[in-house]
């Protein structure tokens, strides 16, 4: 339970970034998706739900899955912010760059296996 907790209190940090960020964040947003703004803000709101359902005993394993499959899908965005040296808070072209990329994916990794082992697998 404790996994679960501290990735819900995560999950609740960083759903403020979509809402005190939301131009950097949009800027991040691969260039086939609409609405980059409203879907920021959508995936704020889906990161507090996320935190909410880790913690409810009979949604946490849709909410696992659910929230694996949130990690790769925002990835992406992760990607082109890395590859055009977007900044996530301003949307300015001055960001950590490709570098990013080197800590940022193997965390994306981590964050899945931290919902898997905290979840779905129970470790004997």
């Amino acid at each position: 339970m404790a996994g679960q907790i501290a990735m819900a209190a995560m999950l609740l940090f960083t759903s403020l970034g979509h809402f005190m960020f939301t131009e950097g964040m949009a800027a991040m947003m691969p260039e086939f998706i609409p609405l980059k703004k409203e879907m920021v803000y959508f995936t704020g709101v889906m990161e507090i739900l996320f935190a909410i359902g880790l913690l409810i005993p009979r949604l946490k394993t849709p909410t696992a899955c659910l929230l694996m499959l949130f990690f790769i899908l925002i990835l992406p965005a992760n990607i082109k912010a890395a590859v055009e040296n977007i900044n996530y808070q301003t949307g300015e072209l001055n960001g950590s760059g490709i570098d990013y990329l080197w800590f940022r994916v193997p965390l994306q990794i981590i964050f899945i296996l931290w919902v898997y082992f905290t979840t779905l697998k129970k470790i004997e």
